[in-house]
């Protein structure tokens, strides 16, 4: 016998589209927890084994079973209806690196993780990328020195809001943002006083939101994860900005985060949340979580909702090396005023949902 691990995803529809007889797996498998984040574990005996092997290959299923039944190239067969752009090349008769192979049927199955194009990256955005990570990393070099000798006085005159870091912040974003896109504003009259604490959530589409949102001027603290810290200069700087950190997946940092959050609320500091979590993976709007306006209600803050438009087809979630062209979109909602954090989630979300809508 011999164990190899599944990831859960691509094995939960395996066992959906195919059934357990079919992938050579006995029905004591089900009892099996179908929904751990940290794949699940089979012992296979060889017989088995060359039964996933044969799935995968007749089905185009390598994403489930490429790295683990030795699967490393798949040929279709002309009653395999693919991903139409790739449907040609597929029936070509030549084998096809396996990662078409996995995108395809992905987007055939309708995951949202398949709805970018799969076609080369332009060489032109490739360019830009690089331009715009040496762009930033200079500026942050340079203005990162400014921020460190300005920390002693920001500490004893302001330590909570820090306004001078963030006037920084707002210069770097700036210079790294403005030879390669543009961005229009609207709304700007609902922005709060910039000494009026409130929580400030956002969709939440690309690596370049927090580039964006630096540039509205206010000195709100982002949630960050732990790792983001160790980063030279951009770690460091993120610490004397007093942005919070966050260990994910781990509930009492959640918690630890969300009093660190209220806290600086009463002493009269902003706070941001992208209340999905993460960054989503085709545009569209995923379903927020309530700890910001969990914050918001016990506080007694007003929450002020912005929806970002074009930062996802710039910089796409999983292609942060790139940088197309286009144009950004920050529109600022009006505050809403307190309410239980039921009522807050679903406003705020219909209020960016409805704005995402109008702009696609």
């Amino acid at each position: 016998m011999e164990s190899i691990s599944l990831p859960h995803h691509g094995f939960s529809l395996a066992l959906h589209r195919y059934g357990y007889q079919e992938l050579g797996l006995s029905s004591a498998s089900s009892s099996l927890p179908m929904n751990a984040f940290m794949g699940l574990q089979y012992c296979v005996s060889l017989h088995q084994r060359a039964n996933l092997r044969n799935v995968a290959q007749h089905h185009c299923f390598s994403s489930i079973i490429r790295k683990y039944a030795g699967v490393s190239w798949c040929y279709p067969t002309p009653n395999e209806n693919l991903y139409n752009p790739w449907h040609n090349k597929l029936l070509s008769g030549k084998r096809v690196p396996r990662h078409i192979i996995v995108r395809s049927e992905l987007a055939k199955m309708g995951i949202h993780e398949a709805d970018y194009p799969l076609s080369e990256v332009p060489l032109g955005s490739k360019v830009r990328g690089m331009c715009f990570y040496a762009t930033t990393a200079i500026t942050a070099i340079f203005l990162f020195m400014l921020m460190l000798v300005a920390h002693p006085v920001v500490l004893l005159m302001d330590r909570y809001r820090r306004r001078i870091h963030y006037t920084i912040a707002k210069m770097w974003a700036t210079l790294s943002i403005a030879p390669f896109f543009r961005i229009k504003y609207e709304g700007l009259e609902n922005l709060p006083s910039p000494n009026s604490p409130a929580v400030y959530v956002s969709n939440h589409q690309s690596f370049l939101d927090i580039y964006t949102l630096l540039t509205l001027g206010r000195s709100f603290k982002f949630i960050s994860k732990t790792t983001i810290f160790l980063f030279p200069i951009i770690g460091w700087a993120m610490f004397m900005m007093g942005v919070i950190p966050l260990k994910r997946m781990d509930s009492r940092s959640q918690l630890d985060c969300l009093k660190r959050c209220m806290e600086l609320i009463r002493k009269g500091a902003s706070v941001f949340f992208f209340p999905e979590g993460t960054r989503s993976k085709d545009g569209k709007l995923g379903a927020f979580k309530k700890g910001a306006f969990s914050v918001a209600a016990k506080t007694k803050v007003p929450v002020v909702p912005i929806t970002l438009v074009g930062t996802g087809s710039i910089m796409p979630s999983g292609f942060e090396g790139i940088l197309n062209v286009g144009s950004v979109k920050v529109i600022v909602h009006k505050v809403l005023v307190e309410g239980d954090p039921e009522t807050l989630c679903n406003e705020a979300r219909n209020v960016i949902a409805d704005a995402l809508s109008k702009e696609c």
